[in-house]
């Protein structure tokens, strides 16, 4: 059974008065094994951003399942969604969202202060997180010390420490320059090599060339997918960059038809 499973999804966003509806999502499925790293790329306007939203279920879908670990999201009670959040989902934003006023150790244990976790198991978990992120030196930094790659690491450390089951990443490398963009990508499939499984919405080929699967979205749709395989990184650069070239060309077609 896949990890996480997105049946024919649809999202409609109605106007203040009630009027014409936008589709911003028209019958989308796939789905995401455990241990996956997937990339979902697509113009501004394609849907991702809804998608993403829906799949944190921060939005609800006008139609459609989304099944993780087989439990459907839709079914999940209002007042307990924050805490499905927590517990399956760790998330990671461009802007890194940490609190200037909490350390580095503070603002990763966060989520797990909010569990009532006890201090010995929030710093068992920690150590060997920052070891492999690189950030075991920080710990008693504040965020605005930090580098912008370090801020980074320290809030996919933080979405990491409740052991979701699933990372959601929006646009990660978006505020990073291309060392510290490079050196997260690095992480990223450390991390999904020793079983972390990821989702990342990104508009950048060098991040999705990281990934082992790109699905591309046009229009509210899925347009197309590509497996890394046996693929080098710069193989799966020139590929994705085709793709996105051909899609950006039929769009063009289709709005001056």
């Amino acid at each position: 059974m896949p990890l996480l499973e997105v049946k024919n999804l649809r999202k409609v966003y109605t106007t203040r008065l009630g009027g014409t509806g936008v589709e911003a999502l028209k019958n989308v499925s796939f789905a995401v094994e455990a241990g996956e790293f997937v990339a979902i790329m697509g113009e501004s306007g394609s849907g991702k951003t809804t998608l993403l939203n829906i799949l944190a279920a921060l939005d609800r879908p006008s139609g459609g399942r989304v099944l993780l670990n087989g439990e459907d999201m839709a079914g999940v009670r209002e007042r307990d969604l924050t805490a499905f959040r927590r517990d399956n989902l760790g998330f990671v934003f461009q802007d890194f969202n940490l609190l200037d006023a909490f350390t580095v150790r503070d603002n990763i244990f966060l989520p797990l202060v909010l569990a009532g976790k006890a201090y010995e198991e929030m710093d068992r978990r920690l150590q060997p997180l920052a070891k492999a992120l690189g950030i075991g030196d920080l710990l008693n930094k504040f965020p605005y010390e930090l580098s912008g790659g370090q801020k980074q690491r320290t809030a996919v450390a933080r979405a990491l420490i409740t052991r979701p089951a699933i990372l959601l990443a929006d646009e990660p490398t978006g505020a990073l320059d291309s060392k510290a963009s490079n050196s997260l990508l690095q992480n990223f499939e450390a991390l999904n090599d020793q079983g972390q499984t990821i989702l990342m919405v990104t508009h950048s080929v060098t991040a999705a060339s990281h990934a082992k699967r790109t699905l591309f979205l046009r229009d509210g749709m899925i347009y197309h997918q590509l497996y890394r395989g046996q693929r080098t990184r710069e193989e799966m650069f020139a590929e994705i960059s085709n793709t996105l070239t051909v899609m950006t060309a039929e769009s063009g077609e289709k709005s001056h038809a």
